[in-house]
């Protein structure tokens, strides 16, 4: 599939301070010589700063680690995790399509987003927040339908569930990730038939715990909410 850059393009990108002392950090880990190496998490980092890559935000990155723009361009337009176009300003939702979740009401959930959202896909709501794409599996099949909503998961989805999921974003919720039946994790939806004395809760599921105090479904990483840790670079320093 062919894959180009959006025609919209803004004047500039810069990383935010503390994105520019995360990204330097990165390029720490790799011999000298060979920051390139760098390029993917560093792409990642740009469009988490921005929600989506925009031709300046790759020219930049290529600037940061020394390689050719072509190069840079070459990496982000493989990878389709990297958004090439802009994306809702609150959630860009991402509808897994794959044969558990189609099967389970995949479809169904597309059309909600073309009804609530906009009726294609990468295309942005009128107000500019939301936005939607089909993608491949996303390795939560036991939960299906599901989608992914930033970092995080949202499973075990209905038609009516979607829209309320829209609705609370839309007001400016960050809804609890995770099964939205009731479900814990994974288990069978009657509990578990194995180990059955231990009982799921939120301690055992370090994912969403960490999504839910972090807040960062919805908000752009600028390297404040999310500590730096660079031991390679502390060992470095007190070397």
């Amino acid at each position: 599939m062919l894959r180009r850059l959006s025609p919209i393009q803004p004047d500039s990108f810069e990383f935010t301070a503390a994105n520019l002392d995360w990204a330097r950090a990165q390029m720490t880990k790799y011999p000298e010589g060979r920051q390139q190496s760098a390029v993917i998490p560093i792409l990642w980092r740009a469009q988490e700063q921005e929600g989506w890559l925009s031709r300046p935000a790759i020219e930049y990155v290529g600037n940061l680690l020394g390689m050719p723009y072509i190069r840079v361009l070459e990496v982000a337009t493989f990878y389709f995790m990297f958004q090439l176009q802009p994306v809702g300003s609150v959630a860009h939702i991402q509808i897994c399509g794959t044969t558990t979740c189609m099967i389970c009401g995949a479809e169904d959930l597309i059309r909600v987003c073309k009804e609530k959202i906009a009726p294609h896909a990468h295309e942005v709501s009128a107000d500019g927040r939301f936005s939607w794409e089909e993608v491949e599996c996303l390795g939560a099949c036991t939960n299906a339908p599901m989608v992914q909503i930033g970092k995080d998961f949202y499973e075990d989805l209905t038609v009516e569930k979607l829209s309320a999921l829209i609705d609370s974003f839309a007001g400016g919720e960050v809804p609890l990730p995770g099964p939205q039946n009731g479900r814990f994790s994974a288990e069978a939806l009657g509990g578990p038939t194995a180990l059955a004395e231990l009982k799921g809760g939120e301690q055992y599921n370090a994912s969403v715990a960490l999504a839910v105090s972090l807040g960062d479904t919805i908000k752009r990483i600028d390297g404040t909410e999310v500590p730096i840790t660079t031991p390679w670079l502390a060992t470095e320093k007190s070397a």
